[in-house]
């Protein structure tokens, strides 16, 4: 091998490989202070993008799973609110009945009629005033609950509808609000009673019939909040095991590169060297 001075190979291989060390050092650091494996798209770029893809599926299941119990939260507030009116219409039968039965005063008939309409009137109110989120509950209007993942294929719309709760519309009677306890004569008093009492008892029914809708739609959105937070847990461990630094094999590499990169320096101090032993051809 000749001996000059203008290019030293063996010290620019050296520093080249010192370089490698380094840069391999400096990620495996940063893996460890980080605890993430990927810190940037050049560590792994097919990774990085699985892990935003992911990132972007967990946000929407997460904020899917509230949507679910946004909507089982103005269902249950329908439910408890029904549950009122129900209790309300009970009583009404009691007047009905109580009225229809004769024997009664006109101010005993009189009195009865007063609070079954003051009932019929609440029963109007609750439905008016019952709102969640500022929002009227009983609007006989499909409200849909969006449960998704954040891709076209794995959205799903729930529509719930509570029905209207008028002095007009009681558990789709429409009568309800014209029924009355009293009439010119006894005779007509009974009659009226009883048909207020049919009325009262087919509004009772109705009731009935829309609570169990509002519990198969409380459950449809139970199980639809319980699936997106499962898929949640499952995307975010999937996600985990993409991003998190393998601490046993970053501690290894670390150990592996601080020697490489003492050695690498000692190599290079060694070759630079070398070229100090041309001065000796000039003694």
């Amino acid at each position: 091998m000749s001996l000059g001075i203008l290019t030293n190979v063996a010290a620019t291989n050296a520093e080249n490989s010192l370089n490698n060390t380094q840069n391999s050092l400096n990620n495996v650091l940063e893996q460890l202070s980080t605890g993430s494996r990927i810190n940037s798209g050049s560590d792994d770029a097919a990774g990085l993008s699985i892990s935003d893809g992911l990132t972007a599926n967990e946000a929407a299941l997460t904020q899917s799973a509230q949507n679910a119990q946004n909507g089982v939260g103005l269902l249950q507030t329908a439910d408890g609110a029904l549950s009122q009116v129900t209790n309300l219409l009970d009583r009404a039968v009691t007047l009905a009945t109580e009225a229809a039965n004769g024997g009664l005063t006109t101010a005993q008939s009189t009195a009865a009629n007063t609070e079954f309409q003051s009932i019929v009137t609440e029963i109007g109110n609750i439905g008016s005033t019952t709102n969640f989120n500022s929002v009227n509950v009983f609007s006989a209007t499909p409200t849909n609950f969006v449960v998704s993942d954040g891709t076209t294929a794995g959205t799903t719309t729930i529509a719930a509808t509570v029905g209207a709760l008028t002095t007009a519309s009681v558990g789709g009677v429409t009568t309800l609000a014209a029924d009355t306890l009293t009439g010119a004569t006894a005779a007509a008093g009974q009659t009226a009673a009883l048909a207020a009492l049919t009325d009262v008892t087919t509004a009772i029914a109705g009731i009935s019939a829309q609570r169990g809708a509002i519990g198969a739609n409380v459950n449809q959105l139970n199980a639809a909040s319980n699936v997106a937070s499962s898929e949640e847990v499952n995307l975010s461990s999937a996600q985990s095991s993409i991003l998190s630094t393998n601490f046993g094999q970053a501690t290894s590499d670390l150990a592996k590169f601080q020697v490489l990169d003492q050695t690498g320096i000692s190599a290079l101090a060694q070759a630079n060297s070398t070229a100090q032993e041309i001065l000796k051809l000039l003694q």
